[in-house]
């Protein structure tokens, strides 16, 4: 009898695990709402396991057939780190330079492409490792406001128009447009008022004025969330008026969860949650900090798992199990708008296959992206484009044939990487180029002097010297065991370039060498002496896979550069406030009182463009649309792109304000002669100004605006055109929601 029991026991359990997997349970149910699946499902789970989800490697749940996923993968600018060769794009703070909305939407949405391929194709061999996941902490958002910072190469730079532009273009190409399912989840990043000192971001707290707040460290964040629909926040590791991002009430809640309507998930960065205790000293340990972070909206804790100390915190009443529903849900929500519960005929972007990783369509994209980013500094008596007729070029420098340096940080691997030296050997077939590395980036080996001066006697005779010099990504990035003159902890303690690359290109001067600078760097490099002395500069980030072929197009002509500046190029380290004060005072250009070396939205060409006069209403009312054309023309001999870009100062309005704020920008292709019209329809929030109560809001007063090729700040180089206009705005206060 008893064995006849034992037997029906087991024969229920059996049959009660097949009912399971048979898709007898309302969450796995295709015809329900996501909204009642994610219902059903956390109801059938123990706290224990609950609170095992939200961990950012979360573990199987076995007897409901949900498989073990990891939250946190990369795709910075291409798919990271993992085993599968993959298409590389320029840094963050290259694709920024580009200026283009439309490539930047087309870029994201090739990497998610790559990104649905890799998921699809691991996920079929059972691999749900870090990094093979859809949920992508991406794009990094975080004003660049000081070009120290070494993780400001993963931005859109200085400016929260640009970035928030960028950063929705971005989001909406990751995304995907399907109304059901997500193609891939991305994530803002680092939320909020965060870009270093690298060395202290686990303990500083900031205080900031609410004008600096509303005026500069939040409008991209809206405009990713209440615009864009992102998918995820990520809180940062610092504190915000002496409460850690990720457990703060202001920001997390009045802000980013009642005034827009976030309804995504919140991902710690990682190790933030233990901070609250080991290091802002805020919390007590784990369990209450785990409980506050969640109270606060904060639903992953990604990095030394604080979070399993919530199982107890419920037990002893500090937080309840319908608190971590609620977190649960938003997490599962996301899963399930992936589609990853499902069947794969359900989901179009599950046919994605790894076909399309490194298919020529994103290679040819890369390129184009990388080509457009590329920003023309300086090119006196037209030094550039070079000839293809030259007998003897020599490719020197440490960046001249290093391809560690293109790929940028956060980088996935292509299986080609073009340097410098290898494109322009390619491109000159006739010509002999030699390569000589030279110096190293900082320091200079203990037979330097011998060396060099060895070096300048083989260089003599050569047409053209291309000089590949810059920084690298292994000297600036994220918290670094780097201590090295001009360089500490992944950041900057001079914006100088390195002296020894200076002191070689005067020993090419000097000996009367031709020589041409092309950059690499992630950040603004104070360049005084090559600025006088050197005829052509090119600046050309952290470019991607392709970025040797980018840069010998640009400088033998087969491209028209038409980068431009996403950050102040600022002459010396004496420009710069404090780097650890987050007080926008003289910083960047909407508030740097001084000339620049190279001024934000810069950028040269190989022919001239004309703007005619402003068209504009003279006086527009408040809460109305401010509709502005003019008209540019190429009055070169040479087909080119410019960026025509607007700013709006505030000459009669007191208090906070910046001196000049970009409002707009379009980038338009013109044929030698061609004329183009470009429109403007600034709205009230383009046309509003931040009071010092943080409220955006169109008052009535004068306004200005410019239209060119740059930002108007004050600049010790060559002078691009520019247009202005006044006009008037009448009429009561509007307020700006």
């Amino acid at each position: 009898m008893k064995k006849l029991k034992l037997t029906l026991i087991l024969s229920i359990y059996v049959l009660s695990c097949f009912s399971l997997l048979g898709q007898n349970y309302p969450f796995q149910n295709t015809n329900l709402s996501i909204d009642e699946r994610v219902n059903d499902l956390v109801s059938k789970l123990t706290l224990e396991e609950k609170v095992a989800q939200m961990l950012n490697n979360t573990p199987a749940i076995e007897r409901l057939n949900i498989p073990a996923y990891n939250w946190w993968n990369e795709c910075l600018h291409g798919i990271g780190r993992t085993d599968y060769k993959v298409t590389v794009f320029p840094q963050a703070i290259g694709m920024a330079a580009a200026w283009n909305k439309e490539l930047m939407k087309e870029v994201a949405s090739a990497i998610s492409d790559e990104g649905r391929a890799i998921y699809n194709d691991a996920t079929s061999k059972g691999n749900r490792e870090i990094y093979y996941g859809l949920t992508y902490w991406t794009p990094n958002i975080n004003i660049f406001r000081d070009p120290r910072w070494g993780r400001g190469q993963e931005t859109y730079g200085e400016d929260p128009f640009l970035t928030g532009v960028l950063g929705k273009s971005f989001v909406a190409g990751l995304q995907g447009d399907d109304t059901k399912y997500l193609k891939a989840a991305a994530c803002a990043k680092h939320y909020a008022v965060h870009s270093g000192p690298e060395n202290t971001r686990h303990t500083f707290n900031t205080f900031v004025t609410d004008y600096d707040l509303w005026d500069t460290y939040l409008p991209a964040f809206r405009n990713l969330v209440v615009d864009a629909k992102v998918a995820g926040v990520m809180c940062a590791y610092n504190a915000y008026n002496g409460e850690p991002c990720c457990g703060n009430n202001f920001l997390m809640q009045e802000i980013l969860r009642e005034k827009w309507n976030f309804t995504g998930y919140v991902t710690s960065d990682c190790g933030a949650i233990d901070d609250f205790y080991q290091h802002h000293k805020t919390h007590p340990d784990a369990k209450y900090a785990a409980a506050d972070a969640v109270y606060n909206g904060t639903d992953i804790d990604c990095g030394n798992e604080a979070y399993k100390a919530l199982v107890d915190a419920v037990k002893t009443g500090i937080i309840t199990e319908k608190q971590i529903d609620i977190s649960l849900k938003r997490l599962f929500t996301i899963r399930f708008r992936l589609g990853m519960f499902d069947p794969a005929e359900n989901v179009k972007y599950s046919q994605i296959s790894t076909s399309v990783l490194e298919s020529q369509k994103h290679k040819d994209l890369a390129l184009k992206i990388t080509r457009e980013s590329i920003v023309l500094l300086k090119n006196e008596n037209n030094t550039l484009p070079l000839s293809k007729k030259l007998k003897k070029v020599a490719v020197v420098g440490p960046n001249a044939n290093n391809e560690v340096s293109v790929l940028g940080n956060y980088n996935g691997f292509p299986t080609e990487i073009v340097t410098p030296y290898e494109a322009i050997k390619q491109k000159l077939k006739g010509t002999e180029v030699i390569y000589e590395k030279g110096i190293d980036f900082v320091t200079p080996s203990a037979n330097s002097q011998e060396e060099v001066s060895a070096l300048l006697k083989r260089l003599k005779g050569v047409d053209i010297v291309i000089f590949v010099g810059g920084i690298t990504p292994e000297l600036e990035g994220e918290e670094m065991p780097v201590k090295i003159e001009g360089f500490t902890g992944g950041d900057r303690t001079s914006i100088k370039l390195p002296k020894i690359q200076t002191d070689f290109m005067k020993a090419l001067v000097a000996e009367k060498i031709p020589t041409v600078f092309v950059m690499m760097t992630g950040s603004a490099i104070a360049t005084e002496w090559e600025s006088q002395s050197i005829p052509a500069i090119v600046n050309a980030w952290y470019g991607g896979q392709d970025a040797g072929t980018a840069i010998a197009d640009v400088l033998f002509g087969d491209y028209n550069p038409s980068g431009k500046l996403p950050v102040t190029f600022y002459a010396k380290d004496s420009d710069l406030p404090a780097f650890n004060s987050y007080e926008m005072k003289n910083r960047t250009y909407r508030y740097f009182n001084g000339e620049v070396l190279y001024p934000f939205g810069y950028g040269l060409s190989y022919t001239k463009f004309e703007y005619s006069p402003i068209q504009v209403p003279s006086t527009i009312d408040t809460g109305n649309n401010a509709k502005v054309s003019v008209s540019i023309k190429n009055t070169g001999k040479v087909e080119g792109e410019e960026v025509v870009q607007l700013y709006i100062s505030y000459p009669d309005t007191k208090g906070q304000k910046p001196l000049y704020a970009l409002k707009g920008f379009n980038r338009v292709s013109l044929k030698a002669g061609e004329s183009k019209t470009v429109e403007f329809n600034l709205s009230p929030r383009e046309l509003g100004l931040v009071d010092d109560a943080g409220i955006l809001k169109v008052s009535a007063g004068k306004r200005k605006i410019f239209i060119g090729g740059s930002s108007p700040t004050p600049t010790h180089s060559e002078k691009l055109p520019l247009v202005e206009k006044d006009f008037d705005i009448k009429g009561s206060d509007f307020i700006v929601e």
